[in-house]
């Protein structure tokens, strides 16, 4: 049983990712008028920072923190922001669904990329779910059907720098504590998005407009990536990560209720997929891990 408690466990922890990186999409489209890319990661970090440290040193988790591993969490950070950057980028250009439908790529590197790098079993169950959710995204966003545009390009980067960071926090998951990982990811965001924020010897500072944005960003961001650590702690990433596709229908909806982005039939089609393909995942993994 507590191989079933461990993967539904994981899953409401995934809720709360979902909910998190929602946020910080709307916030990130919010700030992206008055500061760069570059400049939004940097005060997301340093807000991570001050909120990683208060909670370490009130649970006296800091002590966790090792040197261990250094490789594997700048491999993991370098990913993560090259990633984040475009992301961010990519809200600017494209609608929201489009931006997150394309994102939805990484679970297919992860897919790919997890019996390699994780040694997990690449079972016929986790690719049935994870093709129900692809095929589910492109009926909701249909990302190629205008033609390949500079928006498209960097969201389906980001894919691949989300992919890169999730394999290695998995790896991470198994010798170091969640502090030590978020430590790390906050550290050194922060240093990569100061040198390349001041690289023009231009750093804008947040408005007033801006600030309580930020402040959501950098909340957000941190909760995100402390949910999804926290559910591949409990479970494999071929399971943990085809549940994020039920962000696209949330964010379709938000795109459509506050932006004016197209909503038709297809998210909802598109929508059944999704949930079909997450539901059918979590149920076989949780029998079989009960049959054992």
């Amino acid at each position: 049983m507590s191989g079933v408690s461990d993967t539904l466990r994981a899953a409401l922890w995934m809720i709360g990712a979902i909910g998190s990186f929602t946020s910080m999409a709307v916030a990130g489209r919010a700030v992206s008028f008055e500061l760069d890319t570059f400049e939004i990661m940097m005060y997301r970090s340093f807000i991570g920072v001050v909120i990683v440290l208060a909670v370490g040193r009130a649970t006296g988790a800091l002590g966790s923190v090792t040197t261990r591993h250094m490789h594997i969490h700048t491999i993991r950070n370098i990913g993560h922001f090259a990633g984040q950057n475009l992301w961010f980028l990519s809200l600017t250009l494209i609608p929201l669904a489009q931006v997150f439908a394309l994102e939805f790529t990484a679970p297919i590197w992860v897919l790919v990329l997890s019996p390699l790098l994780l040694s997990e079993k690449l079972t016929g169950a986790r690719i049935i779910a994870a093709a129900l959710g692809f095929a589910g995204i492109l009926i909701v966003a249909r990302p190629f059907g205008g033609g390949l545009d500079i928006g498209v390009v960097t969201a389906a980067l980001a894919a691949v720098g989300f992919a890169i960071s999730i394999l290695f926090t998995k790896r991470l998951t198994r010798t170091e504590t969640t502090i030590c990982i978020l430590f790390y990811l906050t550290i050194m965001q922060a240093v990569f998005g100061l040198i390349c924020a001041g690289f023009d010897g231009d750093i804008a500072l947040p408005s007033a407009i801006t600030a309580p944005w930020l402040v959501l960003i950098g909340c957000a961001g941190l909760l995100a990536h402390y949910c999804l650590t926290t559910a591949l702690s409990l479970a494999p990433a071929t399971v943990v990560v085809p549940i994020d596709f039920a962000r696209l229908p949330v964010i379709a909806v938000i795109g459509w209720a506050f932006y004016g982005e197209g909503l038709d039939a297809w998210v909802f089609a598109g929508a059944a997929l999704i949930f079909a393909g997450n539901y059918f995942n979590i149920w076989r993994e949780t029998r079989r891990k009960r049959v054992a």
